[in-house]
């Protein structure tokens, strides 16, 4: 048995595989923030009441977490230092130097997570091509380090000028450190992000040595608890990039899995679109706290090289901290269920950023909160049933939640009770709307041929009106798809990315001296993985960065498989060609090109996740109506009859029209009014809306 567990802002999602039988279970609870691990044991203990012996019979446990990237943005990791070349002490402010907002002038920036006081320098100099310029100052650097000891950081990054050609100097300041300071966690910028470009570099290096240690002792810790609970299989993390890694790997560059939680969505996505021969798909997890979005073409979903965190202004690129590893392509386009809906300064309806979370909540969990959200607004829809959420194991109060809407919306803004409450749905469907359609252009994409496809625990319930301002023609709904994010846990590959950058020129690159970087890498990689326990035959995949001379960005090359010095130049060319047009139209045959960052990826193969089929059972659908509910319609502009369906009772070949509601007992399905339904063999529903 494997198990999948994904913790989220507001819910821990868990999903039991039976890789015999395919057979699933799965349970879903609320985050505790204080603790995390406290939310994993409670799901361990509540599925063994299900499957005996659970503990000793789980041969892998696969976790996603938002441990990471919660801690930068609420800033609660560790106290850090960073040692950098002298003269590059403010990098970190000065960053690329750009204004997210050029014509606001009083846009906020995020403050870096090292406060100046703690950026040291040290005397050394490195030229671009690695050679010593000038030598490190090894009683100065010890100076340093004994300076950053005495102000009681408890983490220390490194990132000398040009390191990533020649770690040298990176490494002997670590020596210092591990000798005068040997308690610190460090964090080069070498092991780290070997990679050009000296902001970004800095940036991701200090962002790993700020929650290195809390990451560590939240690993330790958890894998005590499951050891406690009988548990001797595996532990693994989900990668930013797609992958799954060791414990160990993920405790030293935690920086890999700052989105490993809403990645694994992507990744099951990925595997859906290739078994149905989807060649377009638009990827929905929509949860308690944000909702994620990821364009899938060829059942291939892009990796981009950077990533933003703790945005000033929310969907302002340019205005977070900076974070160079690969990470899965997603969008934040929208808020998840626990956001705040509020009035903005102008007077305005305005729903999230700030989200409730788990504690406390909505107003309509009872647990104490006290603003209107998203969650309590589906619920005076009448799409969510008040004594059926979670199964029926919390139930909502709808009159605290219809208080808080009339007091706080409605009363301000001079509405209807009804007109506060649609608008809040229909804004957060509109933001998503515009958001994705942006998302979907950027990567060539149509929205009007795309499969919609629903998860998380708030996504089905907004994909009827996600897909509908769309204009997509189609919806997927996985079955258990409140929690289905965590089934691409199950169809990740085990891998670890590695780059490195060495600027060579096209015309007189060294191919012997590109495959030793190569190979290098991949005997790391491979390092990595038998680290973790893997026995099986490890694949390796290569691509190069390329830009014209002279270029500030890149365009990524995939490279056939086989060695590079059985690669000609003029094959590079043509490839870097092909690609550059294809992305842009056209491009420049007689301008020079020149290779700047080497990638390798080591992985293991998939083991395949095998979908269960229902029960090949004739019946009428009749028999999975559960009743009637008064919901809003858009269409309407009124309440109107909603039939309920048990979707626990629909069976292969089932089929009706909207409106209807389905339920599940970790989510809920909207059907529109001009949406059919049909059930395949796996039981995904299908929802097929109106074109033209």
């Amino acid at each position: 048995m494997r198990l999948g567990c994904d913790i989220g802002g507001t819910f821990t999602d868990f999903v039991l595989l039976d890789d015999e039988t395919g057979e699933i279970k799965v349970y879903k609870c609320l985050t505790t923030p204080g603790d995390p691990s406290d939310a994993v044991e409670e799901g361990v203990r509540a599925l063994s009441k299900r499957a005996p012996d659970l503990p000793q019979k789980m041969k892998e446990v696969i976790h996603g977490t938002t441990l990471v990237i919660n801690a930068i943005i609420e800033r609660k990791g560790a106290r850090t230092g960073l040692i950098t070349t002298e003269g590059f002490r403010d990098v970190l402010e000065l960053g690329r130097e750009t204004r997210y907002a050029p014509y606001d002038v009083f846009a906020e920036f995020p403050k870096p997570l090292v406060p100046r006081p703690l950026r040291m320098e040290v005397s050394e100099r490195l030229r671009a091509d690695g050679s010593v310029l000038k030598a490190l100052d090894v009683k100065q650097a010890g100076d340093v380090v004994r300076a950053l000891k005495n102000a009681d950081v408890k983490s220390i990054a490194i990132c000398l000028l040009n390191s990533f050609e020649n770690p040298a100097h990176e490494l002997a300041v670590k020596q210092i450190i591990t000798k005068e300071f040997p308690e610190v966690s460090i964090s080069t910028s070498y092991e780290v992000l070997p990679q050009i470009r000296e902001y970004e570099r800095t940036s991701t290096t200090v962002a790993n040595a700020y929650v290195k240690p809390l990451t560590e002792s939240y690993l330790r810790k958890l894998s005590k608890r499951l050891s406690s609970l009988g548990f001797t299989g595996r532990l693994f993390i989900m990668l930013s990039s797609g992958g799954v890694t060791s414990v160990e790997t993920a405790a030293e560059f935690p920086v890999r899995i700052i989105e490993s939680g809403p990645t694994a969505a992507v990744i099951a996505g990925e595997y859906f679109s290739r078994i149905f021969n989807l060649p377009e798909m638009f990827c929905f997890d929509m949860g308690g706290t944000t909702a994620k979005s990821c364009l899938i073409q060829g059942g291939v979903a892009g990796v981009v090289p950077t990533f933003e965190v703790g945005r000033v202004q929310r969907f302002m690129k340019g205005s977070g901290l900076m974070i160079q590893v690969p990470v899965v392509d997603l969008m934040e386009i929208g808020a998840g269920g626990g956001s705040i809906a509020h009035l903005s300064r102008l007077g305005t309806l305005q729903v999230g950023p700030e989200s409730a979370g788990a504690e406390p909540g909505p107003i309509c969990y009872g647990r104490g909160g006290k603003r209107p959200t998203v969650t309590d607004v589906d619920l005076l829809l009448g799409y969510l049933d008040a004594d059926y959420f979670l199964g029926g194991e919390m139930k909502l109060d709808v009159e605290a939640a219809r208080r808080g809407v009339e007091e706080q919306i409605a009363q301000p803004l001079g509405v209807s009770y009804i007109q506060a409450v649609w608008g809040i749905h229909d804004l957060i469907n509109e933001m998503m709307a515009a958001a994705a359609k942006t998302h979907i252009a950027e990567r060539g994409g149509n929205p009007k041929v795309v499969t919609l496809a629903a998860f998380g625990g708030a996504g089905p319930v907004h994909a009827y009106g996600l897909a509908y301002k769309l204009g997509a023609p189609r919806v997927i709904v996985p079955p258990n798809a409140g929690v289905g994010s965590a089934l691409g846990f199950f169809t990740a590959p085990r891998a670890f990315d590695l780059v490195r950058s060495h600027k060579a020129p096209l015309a007189s690159m060294d191919l012997d001296e590109i495959e030793k970087l190569f190979r290098s890498m991949e005997i790391e990689g491979e390092r990595a993985l038998r680290t973790a326990g893997a026995m099986d035959e490890i694949s390796f995949t290569r691509s190069v960065d390329a830009r014209f001379i002279g270029q500030g960005s890149e365009t990524n090359l995939l490279l056939p498989p086989k060695p590079f010095t059985q690669l000609q130049p003029t094959e590079l060319r043509n490839l870097f060609d092909k690609n550059y047009e294809r992305l842009y139209g056209r491009t420049y045959p007689e301008i020079p090109i020149e290779l700047v960052n080497f990638r390798a990826r080591a992985s293991l193969p998939v083991q395949p996740l095998k979908l269960q089929e229902l029960d090949k059972m004739k019946g009428d659908v009749k028999n999975a109506i559960k009743g009637e509910r008064l919901a809003f319609s858009a269409l309407a502009k009124d309440f109107i009859p909603f039939k309920v369906y048990d979707r626990y009772k629909l069976f292969p070949g089932a089929s009706f029209a909207g409106p209807a509601i389905i339920e599940e007992r970790e989510s809920t399905i909207i059907v529109g009014e001009t949406a059919t339904v049909s059930v395949d063999q796996f039981g995904f529903l299908w929802m097929e809306m109106p074109t033209g």
